[in-house]
């Protein structure tokens, strides 16, 4: 029972990262109807501004923490301005690759940069464990809990209770009847693509007490936070972090439970059943409409 426990929260920590890169996917799509294949990729890159924050430049870990969301957010403006609007209204492949391209060149910048090893940061969770009679817990794993609830906690506010969040979810779902409206739909895209990029930063910073970083952690890790997107529903944002938690949960089970090579295999297996029932995701027609 206590290995159960253990891999359970585990899982759910690796699955709230996952989750916060899938919301990513979720804010741009919603904005924009673009699949930005680059998400995984933002959050390496955030995870690097990170660490040079903090490991190389010895700021404080909540200074360097919020410095990385910041240069990130600005990133993710100038990738909306320089790669994505440019092609707006062009078929979506050519967005598509565009992304994937700017995937591409972030691994190689950041190789050529910091070079490919594997980098960690030293956060104040790394050390120490929380124990309840038998039962042992790494802080490390539910500070990323803790604070992906906070993280998604503020996002709702910050959508539902302010008038930039409405502006957004206007310009989500109709784009066009925004901007009669008045609404400056570019700068709010390009607030959304900031958005992304910060929570993407924030899930790197978050994962880098439990795994190393290196330049190839995007991809691997957006191969595993699109499918929780699309797990979810893909215009669902609760649904994205939803997705995220049973992917992580899955992936930790069955590397547990299972003989060797079902970890990287379940969480796709479980994806496939589930859009057989459900097609559009487990949040997809029930949360369309309220998010």
């Amino acid at each position: 029972m206590l290995d159960f426990v253990q891999q359970l929260v585990s899982g759910i920590a690796l699955g709230c990262v996952y989750g916060l890169i899938a919301l990513g996917f979720v804010l741009v799509y919603k904005a924009t109807e673009v699949v930005n294949f680059a998400q995984g990729d933002l959050m390496m890159l955030g995870g690097f501004f990170a660490f040079t924050f903090i490991g190389m430049l010895g700021l404080n870990y909540w200074l360097g923490f919020a410095g990385a969301v910041i240069a990130m957010a600005a990133f993710g403006m100038l990738a909306e301005r320089v790669v994505v609007r440019p092609i707006l209204g062009y078929p979506q492949f050519s967005i598509i690759m565009a992304t994937i391209g700017l995937g591409y060149f972030l691994r190689s910048v950041v190789g050529m940069i910091w070079g490919t090893d594997d980098f960690k940061i030293e956060t104040p969770f790394s050390q120490g464990v929380l124990r309840i009679g038998s039962l042992v817990l790494a802080y490390d794993k539910l500070s990323v809990i803790a604070a992906t609830i906070i993280l998604c906690a503020l996002l709702y506010l910050f959508f539902n209770r302010t008038t930039l969040g409405t502006a957004m979810r206007a310009s989500s779902e109709n784009m066009l009847a925004a901007y009669y409206m008045g609404i400056p739909v570019k700068r709010v895209v390009s607030i959304v693509w900031a958005i992304s990029a910060a929570v993407a930063t924030a899930a790197g910073v978050l994962l880098a007490p439990i795994t190393f970083i290196h330049s190839n952690v995007g991809l691997v890790l957006g191969l595993k936070a699109f499918p929780a997107a699309v797990l979810g529903g893909f215009g669902s944002i609760p649904g994205a972090v939803v997705g995220g938690v049973l992917i992580g949960v899955i992936e930790s089970m069955a590397g547990f439970y299972l003989p060797q090579g079902w970890k990287d295999v379940a969480p796709y297996i479980v994806l496939l059943v589930v859009l057989l029932l459900k097609p559009e995701g487990l949040f997809g027609v029930h949360m369309r409409k309220k998010v």
